[in-house]
């Protein structure tokens, strides 16, 4: 099993947010159900708008009757190793709350709300052994149908969990890609009072 690197941060940050990323490599084993839903419960805590809760999960676990569907809507090169993985979770987002009106009003945080969401869920089953990488490649018209997603409610990624593997089991081409990504120095992403190279005009 390809193990992390030790990877740092200039801040304390948590080990529990640092050992997190995005392995390719994965071994083919079966989840057990009520495991799942104790990852994507994980998820259901995060905070948002009204406490509107937009996120929806709709999973398909190896060995059932639906696995092959839900893997059949990835892009050829997704497929090529999420084939090996556990569970693959179509992560949705209502794009309308109703917090009082008669009718539905927009809710324009839905995929902020949602991110959070899912985050949790990355966060929970990592520490309990397993891995995930979320993807977007995936073709959304065809998962759209096949879940029958209503009309108001966006498509907005898909994690691909399971036990993580040898990166040897990848194609050739992959097996260098299997580690931790690097990440921006914090200064080039968090600013204090303004974004940066925008001139305020003064008199």
């Amino acid at each position: 099993m390809t193990q992390p690197p030790a990877r740092t941060s200039e801040t304390s940050v948590d080990r529990l947010i640092l050992d997190r990323w995005s392995p390719y490599a994965f071994t083919p084993a079966p989840i057990e159900e009520t495991e799942l839903l104790s990852f994507l419960d994980a998820g259901r805590w995060a905070p948002s708008a009204y406490n509107s809760q937009p996120w929806r999960f709709i999973y398909a676990r190896r060995d059932t009757a639906d696995w092959e569907r839900f893997l059949s809507w990835l892009i050829p090169f997704n497929h090529s190793w999420a084939q090996n993985a556990s569970a693959v979770v179509y992560v949705a987002s209502h794009t309308v709350m109703n917090i009082g009106q008669v009718e539905p009003v927009p809710a324009p945080t839905h995929s902020f709300d949602t991110g959070a969401a899912s985050v949790l869920v990355q966060l929970q089953l990592n520490k309990a052994g397993w891995a995930a990488h979320p993807i977007s490649g995936f073709d959304h018209d065809l998962a759209r149908a096949g879940l029958e997603l209503p009309e108001d409610y966006a498509l907005d990624a898909a994690i691909i969990i399971g036990r993580p593997g040898d990166a040897g089991s990848l194609p050739e081409g992959l097996r260098a890609r299997n580690v931790p990504s690097s990440r921006r120095p914090l200064a080039d992403v968090a600013f204090s009072g303004r974004f940066p190279g925008q001139q305020q005009d003064v008199d």
